[in-house]
């Protein structure tokens, strides 16, 4: 693993829960939420969220990387297919199996994507439970929790 990478370390594997989702724009739903993070030697993680809906079928995905250009700050960069490209910056606070990384980032959209503005992402770890939120900023809506799920380690 590359050294610059190591505050992320616990973060490494596939997580999977359930959690609500929810904006004022729709309709809100449960959802199945798995991420995978790994690592290549090189200094970034890589991650791919998938999601479901109760009835188990695939609804989001998007992928990423994470870079940490000091023991207590990340980046990430993201894509997600719904014509959105997010580039934030963000902290990180402890360490091992305890973990809070908290990310703001900016969006750009493409020309026929729903306008996102802004992304907040926050992670707590707590051994092998991983707590996911998800806050946005879109079509008009300010900053509002969108969502939210609790995940376990598979892998």
């Amino acid at each position: 693993m590359h050294e610059s990478i190591t505050p992320l370390a616990a973060l490494l594997g596939r997580w999977r829960g359930d959690g609500p989702g929810a904006f004022p724009t729709i309709d809100s739903f449960d959802f199945t939420d798995e991420w995978e993070f790994s690592e290549s030697g090189k200094p970034f993680i890589h991650f791919i969220e998938q999601t479901w809906d109760s009835a188990g079928n695939p609804k989001h995905t998007e992928t990423g990387y994470l870079r940490c250009p000091t023991a207590t700050t990340v980046e990430i960069v993201a894509a997600l297919p719904t014509g959105q490209a997010e580039c934030g910056t963000g902290t990180i606070n402890g360490g091992g199996s305890t973990l809070t990384i908290s990310i703001e980032a900016a969006v750009l959209n493409t020309p026929t994507a729903k306008h996102v503005e802004r992304i907040v992402r926050r992670f707590e770890l707590r051994g092998d439970e991983l707590i996911y939120t998800m806050d946005m900023a879109a079509v008009g809506v300010p900053l509002t929790r969108h969502l939210n799920s609790t995940l376990y380690r598979i892998r």
